[in-house]
């Protein structure tokens, strides 16, 4: 194992650390012992010790509230609003910044509920509220917690008093605006969906049938999106003739652009970092390496909040990363000889390989476990995609935008037909923990039989070394 896994390793697991056990001088004195006993390892473990206390502070900040004390009184606010509401049954809901309380300067999140009864305002509106700071509920408190927010500010009046226009705001607007001109209901739902990552628009029957299929993780903005911005990004600025190196440089800054337009979603910033490290790995003439990018984008996600560890969108999301690096070549593998396309053989072994990683995560947050995933996402993947390319050429093609927002609609509609139709089959979802326990014995019967086989395999083909060297991988000289 490279050295710089474990170093990496090591820091991200310091960063965890605090989430079970707080910083303590004790515990380090003894780390520091073992680095003066064990040289070998001392630096992995001073970086795990670093990432402990950095994470303690942290989680030591996020875990400070001043409005807390406040909570059972009115009084007035100025508020920024960093996400795009999300409308209830009964109110809308958003996180936002409380910048000034009774006339006190305060700056701290909390959840702001506003009136259903008027259009809500738009993401990065600065607000001035007259409402009361109340507890949260029993069932968000934690999930609040972990993002910084210990009170609820509700509203009773509302009043926008500016847009702030910064720029991850207008890029957002934009891009909101832009890739679904003419476009109105459930395909415009869908397509924000897609393209922000934004379920709102949805109805509830469609997100729900969206979760039961399998499908739910094309409307949470990952790796996929980024790749088609990058690449798309790249293609076009070489096909205008501009130097590899500038198209580069063109695909790092796009990266940045949709990532401020999207949001700090955990799998947002977890491909957008692999991503662009890809791309400085281009410009700066180094080997691309996907384990270390992923821990780089831990590490990064960690530093900010280590409570981010036991959010199920960051959980979910490396997972899926994780079962693709290990898990999808042996079920591609498996495949072969088989009379399946190679495309449709990427897609099963890519579903089934996730599916299988996120089924535990997805039982353990939401007691629900999809069974028709491969099926779903075999019949998805075809517009995926071309939904979310011709969204962003429609975006960046103003001229061509309607006509190619209202082809897309037909990918939107057909997505959207997809979540429906196998959402809506008997058993699409397993909710029960008995049939939980058989189908996890079954999976791993199946598992331990595939990895067999796939070892079998493994020892008919010849070595690296035996192949001839136009045989071999690419890179497997430096390896």
């Amino acid at each position: 194992m490279r050295r710089s896994y474990v170093l990496a390793g090591a820091l991200a697991g310091g960063l965890a650390a605090p989430t079970a056990l707080r910083f303590a001088l004790e515990p380090a004195l003894l780390v520091a012992a073992f680095v003066v006993l064990w040289p070998r390892a001392g630096l992995a473990l001073l970086l795990a010790l670093a990432g402990w206390w950095w994470g303690s502070e942290r989680l030591q900040s996020l875990d400070r509230s001043a409005l807390a004390s406040q909570i059972g009184t009115a009084g007035s606010a100025l508020v920024d609003l960093k996400e795009p509401p999300r409308r209830g049954r009964y109110t809308v809901r958003v996180r936002a910044v409380v910048v000034r309380w009774s006339g006190a300067p305060v700056r701290e999140p909390v959840l702001l509920e506003l009136p259903a009864a008027r259009a809500p305002p738009p993401q990065g509106a600065r607000l001035r509220v007259l409402g009361t700071l109340r507890a949260p509920a029993d069932f968000e408190r934690t999930w609040l917690r972990r993002h910084g927010v210990h009170v609820v500010l509700r509203a009773s009046t509302v009043r926008v008093v500016r847009l702030r226009g910064g720029l991850a705001d207008r890029l957002h607007a934009w891009l909101a605006r832009a890739s679904t001109p003419g476009l109105t209901g459930e395909r415009r739902a869908v397509l924000q969906g897609v393209v922000l990552g934004e379920d709102d628009g949805l109805s509830d029957t469609l997100r729900q049938r969206f979760r039961a299929s399998g499908l739910y993780h094309l409307l949470a903005v990952s790796g996929g999106n980024v790749i088609v911005v990058a690449s798309g990004t790249i293609a076009l600025a070489l096909l205008l003739g501009i130097s590899r190196i500038a198209a580069e440089v063109a695909g790092l800054g796009s990266i940045g652009a949709y990532v401020l337009a999207v949001g700090p979603q955990p799998s947002v910033i977890r491909a957008g970092i692999v991503g662009a490290l890809g791309s400085l790995a281009w410009l700066t003439g180094r080997e691309r390496d996907r384990w270390y990018a992923l821990l780089v984008a831990a590490i990064a996600l960690l530093a900010w909040n280590p409570y981010t560890v036991l959010d199920p969108g960051f959980q979910l999301s490396f997972a899926a990363v994780l079962s693709i690096f290990l898990l999808a070549p042996r079920f591609l593998r498996a495949l072969e000889g088989y009379p399946v396309p190679r495309p449709l053989a990427q897609c099963i072994a890519i579903s089934t390989a996730c599916g299988l990683a996120t089924a535990p995560i997805s039982w353990l947050h939401f007691h629900a476990i999809p069974l028709l995933t491969v099926p779903a996402n075999a019949a998805a993947a075809p517009v995926v995609t071309p939904l979310l390319a011709l969204a962003l050429l429609a975006a960046i093609l103003p001229p061509a935008g309607p006509l190619l927002a209202q082809l897309n609609g037909w990918c939107a509609a057909y997505l959207a037909g997809c979540a429906r139709f196998f959402g809506g089959l008997p058993g699409a979802q397993v909710r029960s923990p008995a049939a939980v326990a058989g189908l996890a014995s079954g999976v791993l019967l199946a598992a331990a039989y595939a990895w067999r086989r796939g070892q079998r395999a493994e020892a008919r083909l010849p070595s690296a070394r035996q192949r001839p060297a136009e045989d071999r991988p690419r890179g497997a000289e430096i390896a």
